[in-house]
């Protein structure tokens, strides 16, 4: 019989071992970037068709509001001739952007993972399966807090008439949603710090004064309103996520602490000795042999 043919080592496992040239690694660079670019193409086509619902879910907080003070309708400023056509276009590549998201997220995870090795690798999973909600919690209290700044900015002067500017309302938005998914990526960071070993668990526990000090900094930064109450809401879900990411920073540090001990040898350590069952003596003396016996 003829031996079974060996199978070729695909890309992937070539790309770790170091063996695939570098022309192929940008071709392949290139290939992932294609289909990553495709896909969201595809994605912002999709999502130029619901644009106008999504600029219509934007618009809720002040349309609400102005439909509140007695306005027949909510109308807003466009300034440009093209305002109109970009601000539809800007709608339908974030809606691409993040349709698209699994798909260039994993593109750009193939590209990369070679590199990484297999515990690095699964750390890596680890933290993109509590980064997406994570983001997504924070851009959901941006909207809240977003709905009721709106309001408490557009009623410091209640007789002056306003009509906003569709483009500048709609970045405003979109800045502070995306600042406040930005700022719950935080304590993932911070975690990731110490599964790389730069900083301990208590070391991110002796640092919760400054810890806490700079959320409530950044969180007085980036809310839209002056009051104290969507500031603390911020700086508090901030705290209790650092606050979390400490807690599993012990475990892990503990599991750490662990598999060195398993690992480490001590050489003036004594080698543990299995105890030796005894022999009886046999019965034909010291010298002799079994031949040496007297027979009957």
């Amino acid at each position: 019989m003829s031996p079974a043919k060996r199978r070729k080592p695909s890309d992937f496992q070539r790309a770790s071992e170091g063996s695939m040239p570098l022309i192929e690694h940008l071709r392949e660079l290139r290939n992932r970037l294609f289909k990553a670019s495709l896909a969201i193409v595809i994605a912002a086509a999709a999502g130029l068709y619901f644009a106008a619902d999504i600029q219509t879910f934007v618009n809720a907080p002040y349309c609400d509001y102005v439909l509140e003070r007695g306005a027949e309708t909510c109308q807003m400023n466009a300034v440009g001739v093209l305002d109109n056509l970009m601000l539809q276009l800007k709608i339908a590549l974030y809606t691409g952007l993040i349709i698209a998201a699994p798909v260039w997220l994993y593109q750009l995870w193939r590209f990369v993972a070679p590199g990484l090795l297999k515990r690095e690798r699964r750390y890596a999973y680890f933290f993109t399966a509590g980064a997406t909600p994570l983001f997504a919690a924070g851009v959901a209290l941006g909207f809240v807090l977003i709905s009721r700044s709106i309001p408490f900015f557009l009623g410091v002067n209640p007789d002056t008439q306003l009509v906003l500017d569709v483009t500048g309302y709609f970045d405003f938005v979109t800045l502070v949603m995306l600042v406040f998914g930005i700022g719950f990526e935080l304590p993932l960071l911070v975690l990731m710090l110490n599964v790389l070993g730069v900083v301990s668990a208590r070391q991110l526990l002796g640092w919760w004064r400054i810890a806490v000090f700079l959320m409530f900094l950044f969180a007085a930064i980036v809310t839209p309103t002056p009051e104290p109450f969507s500031m603390t809401i911020l700086a508090l879900s901030i705290a209790a996520l650092y606050f979390a990411a400490v807690g599993l920073a012990f475990i892990f540090d503990a599991r750490k602490a662990r598999r060195r001990a398993g690992e480490a040898v001590d050489d003036d350590a004594v080698s543990p000795i299995e105890p030796v069952s005894p022999v009886d003596a046999p019965t034909w003396g010291v010298h002799g042999s079994p031949d040496d016996e007297p027979k009957p």
